[in-house]
């Protein structure tokens, strides 16, 4: 089973806000896991979120490029004209915005079951690909 990371995972595994503490530990748990993969957009997301001047614990480029680069370990999905075409039919099909369909796109076209993101309904399945909030307090 492979398992696809949402930017929102990446972004909570770095993060030092004290109210953060508990989607940091459960986000660098679910990064521990060998069977991930993600896509170009989810990293190109982090590296725009991880650097805004506005953040608070901002990371410098090199800092944001290590972890980019760090997570490379895992499968990536490139963003192909396939993934927009899927991406567009999401969108139109549950109403999501276009980020989020890419992203489910992404993780179904590398073979996801799953996808690991706050973003979206916690066990909806959309395409095949199961939502879980790693967050999610049962």
């Amino acid at each position: 089973m492979t398992v696809f990371f949402d930017t929102n995972v990446l972004i909570y595994s770095i993060s030092a806000a004290p109210e953060e503490a508990a989607k940091r530990d459960a986000a660098r748990g679910v990064l521990r896991r060998p069977d991930g993969a993600l896509s170009v957009q989810v990293l190109q997301e982090f590296y725009t979120q991880a650097t805004r001047p506005s953040r608070p614990g901002r990371l410098s480029h090199g800092e944001a490029a290590g972890f980019v680069r760090a997570w490379t370990r895992f499968k990536v999905q490139d963003n192909t004209l396939a993934v927009l075409r899927m991406a567009l039919e999401i969108t139109e099909t549950y109403r999501f915005s276009y980020w989020d369909s890419a992203v489910v796109a992404a993780a179904r076209a590398a073979g996801c079951t799953e996808l690991f993101t706050e973003d979206l309904s916690h066990g909806q399945v959309v395409e095949g690909v199961r939502i879980v909030n790693p967050f999610h307090q049962d």
